[in-house]
């Protein structure tokens, strides 16, 4: 069974309660989000590996094959895409389901103090359903008069948030999963979100560096209009109003 659903009922627990955020001071950008969610964590006694600047997921369960990535929005601000590090979103890496924990706060509170305004817990898949993609940089030496300058081709990956997927995730508490994952009983269904695979996929893409112009290779996609089926819920309480696909 999944911890996924304990998991988010604790963080809806914990909002309804009024647990703040706390970050260490305003040079504190990053981890404060993530500081809260470790909270919940220990709170259910779930060990695991302590987060470093570039592991991924943040957490990694220790007695379970599941892992959290955790994303941290500031609102008002950039809430529809999000900058992935080195990594493309995924539902499952190194064997672990990787789950996703977007949380929105205040852009300008009045203090070290701060209330989580609005939840995403949602599987992996609902980002990206392509679990097979290994990310690495590469590099070329040769650039410049004197062809010694090192060209580093180090990818930054800008994915949507289900913010900008989900009609009705906003000001609300949300937890998404596959249609087929199970879900704990008290959890109320909102809402079914398809995504559908497109047509053609980039697997390829050059660099012209005189004309500074970026050009894709497509490919057609083998399970092109595959859909992927997914299920919105709440807790029980929370406000009913459905959960929808965006466009």
């Amino acid at each position: 069974m999944s911890n996924a659903s304990a998991i988010f009922k604790l963080c809806v627990q914990a909002i309804h309660e009024g647990e703040l955020i706390e970050r260490e001071g305003r040079s504190d950008k990053e981890f404060h989000f993530q500081n809260w969610f470790k909270k919940r964590l220990d709170a259910l006694d779930l060990h695991y590996d302590s987060p470093g600047r570039n592991s991924y997921p943040d957490f990694r369960l220790v007695r379970h094959t599941e892992g959290y990535e955790i994303k941290g929005l500031a609102y008002p601000g950039r809430d529809a895409s999000y900058d992935c590090n080195s990594q493309t979103p995924c539902g499952k890496h190194n064997g672990r389901q990787v789950y996703y924990v977007f949380g929105r706060y205040p852009a300008k509170p009045d203090g070290n103090c701060y209330p989580v305004l609005d939840l995403v817990v949602c599987h992996g898949n609902f980002l990206n359903a392509d679990n097979t993609y290994v990310h690495k940089n590469r590099s070329f030496r040769g650039f410049g008069s004197y062809g010694d300058i090192l060209v580093r081709d180090r990818k930054m990956y800008v994915a949507p948030t289900p913010f900008a997927l989900a009609e009705g995730t906003v000001h609300r508490r949300t937890l998404i999963l596959p249609a087929e994952h199970p879900v704990d009983d008290d959890l109320a269904e909102l809402g079914t979100l398809i995504r559908r695979e497109v047509k053609e996929v980039v697997t390829a893409y050059s660099f012209d560096l005189l004309a500074n112009e970026i050009e894709t290779e497509l490919v057609a996609n083998p399970n092109a209009g595959r859909e992927h089926v997914f299920k919105a819920y709440r807790v029980s309480g929370d406000p009913p109003d459905p959960v929808t696909i965006r466009g």
